[in-house]
């Protein structure tokens, strides 16, 4: 269970403030715990103080950092049941997907140790021409400085893990803006961290209302700004973030394509996941199932047989797979929507029932466009079905979209699936399987309104980090 109370951490230390911040246990609405939330000055403070940390922090050897993200890891293993219920708890996320996200966290930053070692530079050829006889040039990459982070609610610690431990790896202090529905997560990553050799200051995790965030943002001494979470916030964020870098993980609509020669009992079974896991609140989750008119009936029938046997209900129990959404409002809105696409000409296959925060996983076929259930994100438990018969031709449908995270192609010819990774306007394909798979040491990001820059640890310790020159004249 979680502690009556949690502190936010400024410059490395627990500060109980205040209990302003009730967490609610998604499932049941009732208040689970209390957070201290941090005002203005609190932020303000904690930027000063990773200032402050910025040469420490650079000065740690790659082995140091190594050995810190190291204890995290080891720490992570032994408290994971607690984090596993910590996040059933905070986010309504199914106990076997709260224990999945737990072993993705250790993934992290066991991946950010390994890479802590391995951030290098190259040795330059200069003399491409007789006035540069006797030059030689070298790169190494230097720290950023000062990180501004913030995280969302549906992966509340994976998607912290994504920031933190690649800033640690790359020697940047940081400040972090856990999302206020679901902080309890990031907060006990601080209080491993706080057990560390961390340089004082070198970390500040600091719970606070959207409306008085903007130091995050507008802050010149920050010198980077990653955000995950809603395109609407992102964009405003990129506009007002001043000189500083930023990376933006946004939100997706992604397509998911079954070709006449696709396993059909094997997509079948990866679509019910990619659409419906964690009650479908990923970026990357699938929201529209383009299937071969060979195919189609047949997947149709199977598909709404296997979602009608998804079992609902308290995400503490073993054998639940659809939880709660984050709150009865988004709930709301996505029935809605999908009253929206059934009233426009589309079909309901199977769901769309709302009790509470509770919407059952909901499949829809022919939904015209235009409506809100295909053309925005839905980030919930609905998918909409949609024959095709030409692959060239459904490929630009995928393209027809705003957003451009991810998309699965399910075929075996080779030279398709070439072709899906040529045209398609997304951060990644992946072939054989939904767009929803990720492990968490491969580029992941998106083009269009999904966002700019990539995740991943390499690819973040790239963003953390800046090539530096050296030349040296030989007379």
């Amino acid at each position: 269970m979680l502690k009556e109370a949690y502190p936010y951490y400024l410059a490395n230390e627990a500060v109980y403030a205040n209990k302003d911040l009730e967490v609610t246990d998604k499932y049941s609405g009732e208040v689970a715990t209390y957070v201290a939330m941090a005002d203005a000055k609190a932020i303000d403070q904690g930027i000063a103080a990773a200032v402050d940390a910025t040469s420490a922090m650079a000065a740690l050897a790659p082995y140091e950092r190594q050995a810190i993200l190291n204890h995290c890891v080891k720490r992570f293993q032994e408290r994971a049941e607690e984090l596993a219920m910590a996040l059933c708890i905070e986010a309504g996320k199914p106990i076997k997907d709260s224990r999945g996200e737990v072993s993705r966290l250790i993934d992290t930053f066991r991946v950010a140790a390994e890479e802590a070692v391995r951030i290098e530079g190259e040795v330059l050829n200069l003399e491409i021409s007789a006035r540069a006889k006797g030059y030689r040039g070298f790169t190494k990459r230097v720290p950023i400085g000062p990180c501004s982070f913030i995280s969302p609610f549906n992966f509340p610690l994976n998607l912290a893990a994504h920031k933190v431990a690649p800033a640690i790896a790359a020697g940047c202090p940081f400040v972090l803006k856990p999302a206020s529905r679901t902080p309890i997560g990031a907060l006990i990553i601080g209080e491993v961290l706080a057990e560390t050799d961390l340089p004082k200051g070198a970390f500040s995790i600091l719970p606070c209302h959207r409306e008085g965030a903007d130091l995050f943002t507008v802050d010149e001494r920050l010198k980077l700004l990653s955000f995950t979470g809603s395109p609407a916030v992102g964009w405003d964020l990129k506009a007002r973030a001043g000189k500083k870098p930023v990376v933006l993980e946004l939100g997706g609509n992604a397509a998911c394509v079954v070709d006449s020669d696709a396993d059909l009992e094997d997509a079948v079974a990866r679509i019910v996941f990619g659409a419906f896991y964690q009650s479908g609140q990923s970026c990357i989750g699938v929201q529209r199932i383009y299937v071969h008119t060979t195919l189609y009936d047949k997947f149709k029938q199977k598909l709404v047989e296997k979602t009608k046997g998804l079992r609902m209900g308290d995400p503490r129990d073993e054998d639940t797979f659809i939880g709660p959404v984050i709150s009865e409002g988004e709930a709301k809105r996505l029935e809605n929507w999908i009253n929206e696409g059934v009233e426009r000409g589309g079909t309901l296959l199977c769901g769309g029932k709302r009790d509470g925060a509770m919407l059952e996983p909901t499949l829809l076929e022919n939904v015209p466009a235009g409506c809100n259930i295909v053309e925005e994100e839905a980030f919930g438990p609905v998918a909409v079905l949609e024959p095709f018969e030409d692959f060239d031709t459904v490929l630009e449908k995928v393209n027809q979209s705003t957003f451009g995270l991810q998309a699965g192609i399910f075929t075996r010819d080779l030279y398709k699936a070439q072709k899906a990774w040529d045209v398609l306007e997304v951060g990644g394909v992946v072939i054989g399987d939904v767009p929803s798979w990720r492990v968490d040491n491969m580029p992941y990001g998106g083009v269009k309104d999904s966002g700019l820059g990539r995740e991943g640890i390499r690819w973040a310790i790239r963003d953390m980090t800046e090539e530096r020159l050296l030349v040296i004249r030989t007379p």
